[in-house]
């Protein structure tokens, strides 16, 4: 898919990717191409480089071989222009980025602020992303009055808002009850 490519149906190629810390290769030659409406899972054992690669993915650190490629960028690597990748990319982390302060409402609107959404696009995107997460009920409460499973759905909403074209989840479902764990998993697949 890089610049020149027939590939088609391809959102993000990665290609011989290698990520080294000194002596320790925590990825070594991962090729990978993500097609779009498609849905795929890093799983392996603690260091096995799920949450590396997954860093790389996000343009959050860099590599030492290969490379990453978006059809969004005209097959370009994402480091050719960071900020129009990131502006086309959702992200959803381990640990939870919300203001526990704030109302879910207002947590939505401040992270889709931040990809450039503004009067009626942003009251959409919001509306869009709290009934996505099924919090649409509960949009004026403050993130701290919730449940880990319901901070880990407006997590995702916060996500979701600008409808990125590419959805990156780092564990979206850890430490919460079965009930929450399923909601997720079945958003994942409507989305």
């Amino acid at each position: 898919m890089r610049a020149g490519s027939k590939e088609e149906n391809i959102v993000i190629e990665i290609s011989h990717l290698v990520k080294k810390y000194g002596d320790h290769i925590a990825v070594n030659d991962l090729t990978l191409t993500v097609e779009p409406g498609k849905i795929y899972g890093f799983l392996g054992p603690n260091g096995a480089g799920k949450s590396t690669t997954i860093n790389m993915l996000t343009g959050a650190l860099g590599w030492d071989g290969g490379g990453i490629y978006a059809d969004f960028l005209k097959g370009k690597s994402i480091h050719d222009d960071l900020p129009a990748y990131k502006r086309r990319l959702g992200v959803v982390p381990q640990d939870l980025a919300i203001y526990e302060d704030l109302s879910a409402r207002n947590n939505v609107e401040f992270f889709a602020s931040l990809y450039g959404l503004r009067g009626r696009a942003l009251q959409e995107g919001c509306r869009f992303a709290l009934a996505f997460a099924g919090l649409t009920d509960r949009a004026g409460d403050k993130a701290g009055t919730f449940s880990g499973g319901m901070k880990r759905r407006l997590n995702i909403a916060c996500a979701i808002a600008h409808r990125p074209e590419l959805l990156v989840m780092d564990e979206p479902t850890v430490g919460i009850d079965p009930q929450s764990r399923n909601h997720i998993l079945e958003s994942i697949k409507r989305l």
